[in-house]
């Protein structure tokens, strides 16, 4: 367009042409997360001219009023162009198309982070330090100091590339040097992504993550802030550690297949934390193989993380806080409020679920009332524990594999939950117990017809059950005996055997409850994973 439109004229035609086709757009975004719910209304809150020459491209902020729940705040970054223009080369189709003002004139939109030149603006911008006015506040784009050392303009642009396949943002990697992550779904505050990567870049010495390099941000004119993307050095890696370890266990059901089996007696059933003070036997050593060294450099980068988490005393968001009774009345609460939900839909359910399942889930059905009952054993400990930062969402998929190391990423906790409570402190014990869960999911996961990519009948699984039960447990207690021993006498790990083992497994039950409610409304064939999980859990007691 040869002039940029005035954001006041863009908020006002915007506001009013927008909003009706908005709802069909976002149902087709991968990063859109309300597509299961009904959008009541839309709304333009702001919009910020970012880029006016050629590509001109504008941050427009999007309100949606749901008809049930919370509303949420996404951001779109789009390319303005008259109708009339061809798109340029490798460029998608128009996103949008639209009629502005009398008629006389249609504008189409493009989805801006698809056009490379912005995307290289976008980084330069950031090198900078500019600043972009909206009408209702400001975009600002802020460099970290780590940035000079990685990349400076002098230098010469970076390719950007936009990576594919992300649920809940997107990213840009820069030439392999950068990476740029852009929230999608927005909220008022300092999201934790950014705040504990700045924490930790330039608080600490821990070096596991990615270095912060800047970020963007908007501030209102009534001066909240909302974190709207983060600039990280680019970790070189060979794939997440959910990746990697699906590649060890191949191999290691490889070998399961011309191996004498294993024997339920080789499989011992005691509480984890036991099993962390047991020498790994000689046999599983030699089955499992370099898996354990690997399980116990991600025990040691685990806890070295949550030790740098809480060493910072004279940092208010990071000082460690004590475990209250309160915090701990609420701990057991929720975990019992939890238990009901899900036992009651699994009720609800259970006659649609295939056969082999719903033998499974009958039987976990039973054991909802020692379920509640192992939960209400906290509150006869007082915790003595503090509590402190964590990562909030911690599973394979949140670590990258260097080759000969991991780098902890994603810092964000869960989506699904509100900002306020991703920012809470809590027990380090949580991020363990997801780790765990994970170790969990790792192993039986091949055992799926959806992830094997080939037919699993019962016989088979039941034939392979015990080598899972078997990799599970040993590479759940060498990461677990690896974080104890690395975090030593840090003040957010219990040191009462008693205290640690009830809270660890308080913890680690409501992760697998939640996995049983996901999975029982989102992937049903999933869901032998984690009803097999709950009544190890109790089995193990």
């Amino acid at each position: 367009m040869a002039n940029s439109l005035a954001t006041n004229e863009l908020l006002a035609g915007f506001g009013k042409s927008l909003p009706p086709i908005l709802p069909e757009f976002l149902a087709q975004r991968r990063w859109f997360g309300g597509k299961a719910r009904v959008i009541q209304s839309v709304e333009v809150s702001d919009v910020v001219l970012l880029l006016s020459t050629d590509p001109e491209v504008y941050l427009f902020l999007i309100d949606i009023e749901y008809a049930a729940g919370l509303g949420e705040m996404y951001a779109l970054p789009l390319r303005l162009a008259m109708d009339e223009e061809q798109s340029p080369r490798g460029e998608p189709a128009p996103s949008l198309r639209i009629t502005w003002g009398n008629g006389s004139r249609k504008i189409v939109l493009y989805d801006a982070l698809s056009n490379q030149p912005f995307l290289t603006f976008l980084l330069e911008a950031v090198a900078r330090g500019d600043r972009f006015t909206g009408v209702r506040g400001e975009v600002r784009a802020v460099p970290a100091a780590a940035l000079r050392s990685i990349w400076e303009p002098s230098q010469g642009p970076l390719a950007p590339s936009l990576m594919k396949g992300e649920q809940s943002n997107s990213s840009v990697v820069y030439a392999k040097r950068l990476m740029l992550k852009l929230f999608r779904r927005l909220e008022e505050g300092l999201n934790p992504d950014l705040e504990i990567g700045s924490f930790l870049t330039e608080k600490t010495e821990f070096r596991n993550v990615p270095t912060l390099a800047g970020h963007l941000e908007y501030v209102s004119n009534d001066g909240k802030r909302i974190t709207l993307g983060i600039l990280q050095s680019y970790v070189p890696n060979y794939g997440d550690a959910w990746q990697y370890t699906l590649k060890e266990l191949a191999a290691y059901y490889e070998q399961a297949q011309s191996a004498a089996g294993i024997h339920l007696g080789e499989i011992p059933h005691a509480p984890i934390l036991a099993l962390a003070d047991w020498e790994v036997p000689s046999d599983a050593k030699q089955r499992i193989g370099s898996y354990l060294e690997s399980a116990r450099l991600l025990g040691i980068r685990t806890a070295q993380l949550h030790v740098a988490l809480s060493a910072a005393p004279d940092q208010p968001a990071f000082e460690p806080e004590n475990f209250t009774g309160a915090h701990q009345r609420e701990l057991v609460r929720s975990t019992l409020d939890l238990i009901t939900r899900t036992f009651h839909s699994l009720r609800q359910q259970r006659e649609r679920l295939p056969q082999g399942v719903q033998e499974e889930a009958s039987k976990v059905l039973k054991l909802e009332e020692r379920l509640r009952q192992r939960v209400s054993l906290l509150e006869r400990f007082k915790i003595s524990a503090m509590r402190t930062r964590i990562h909030g969402d911690y599973h394979l998929g949140q670590v990258l594999f260097t080759g000969d190391d991991f780098v902890i990423i994603d810092f964000e906790g869960e989506p699904a939950r509100p900002l306020i409570e991703r920012q809470s402190k809590n027990s380090p014990l949580q991020d363990v117990a997801g780790m765990l869960r994970s170790f969990h999911y790792a192993a039986y996961a091949p055992l799926l017809a959806e992830i094997s990519g080939r037919e699993v009948t019962q016989e088979g699984l039941n034939s392979l059950e015990f080598w899972a039960q078997y990799w599970q447990t040993w590479v759940s207690a060498t990461f677990l005996k690896a974080y104890l021993g690395t975090s030593g006498s840090a003040s957010s790990v219990p040191q009462s055997r008693e205290e640690l083992a009830v809270l660890l497994d308080t913890y680690v039950i409501t992760k697998a409850i939640y996995e049983l409610g996901y999975e029982l409304n989102n992937r049903p064939c999933w869901l032998r994973i984690p009803l097999q999980g709950v009544s190890k859990l109790l089995e193990a007691a």
